[in-house]
């Protein structure tokens, strides 16, 4: 009798083709559609922490523009290999304005500045300086301003490095409120 021969074979193919359905279906929706990423620095306190991790939808900017107070994840213009995580303070063609850490914003879709309410940020960076986005460029911050590199200190975001943005944030347990945060123990001698 053939039967665990015949069994064997049926198990392998089954196999492939739960593979191939697999790569089917996972590898395009994690290239195109979302895939994850982890919060590193405090940059956009007390909004993303560090450590969390996030799926970040992909799709939605192929379809649309980014608006004014989202939050982007993007390569970062100096080092394309590195990603960043930030709020969209400025859009193409503006001029954003900032003057003891009051952010306002001109631009030709409103003739009066728009001094932008931030409740989002705790820690205020009070500085002061001028910028003027060309077509295709974003100015973004980070919700930490004090401990934030962002446009202000290396310009603007071209909109080919716009990767997408957070729609589903997973706190690991160290990160939860009340939670005991692991200690390594001392080397001892």
């Amino acid at each position: 009798m053939n039967i665990p021969e015949k069994n064997s074979q049926n198990f392998w193919k089954e196999l492939f083709k739960l593979i191939l359905l697999a790569l089917v279906i996972i590898v395009p929706f994690r290239l195109y559609i979302a895939q994850p990423f982890i919060v590193d620095g405090a940059s956009m306190d007390p909004t993303f922490r560090d450590g969390q991790y996030l799926i970040v939808d992909e799709l939605s900017y192929h379809f649309r523009d980014p608006a004014r107070g989202e939050v982007l994840i993007f390569k970062y213009p100096r080092d394309p290999s590195k990603y960043f995580i930030k709020r969209v303070i400025g859009l193409p063609g503006e001029t954003v304005t900032i003057i003891d850490g009051v952010v306002t914003v001109t631009g030709p879709d409103h003739k009066e500045s728009l001094i932008l309410t931030e409740p989002y940020v705790k820690l205020p960076k009070v500085d002061s300086s001028t910028f003027t986005l060309a077509t295709g460029e974003y100015f973004v911050m980070g919700d930490n301003r004090s401990q934030s590199a962002d446009s202000r200190y290396w310009g603007a975001v071209p909109r080919k490095n716009v990767i997408g943005r957070p729609i589903i944030r997973f706190v690991p347990p160290a990160l939860l409120p009340g939670a005991m945060a692991y200690q390594e123990p001392e080397a001892t001698n």
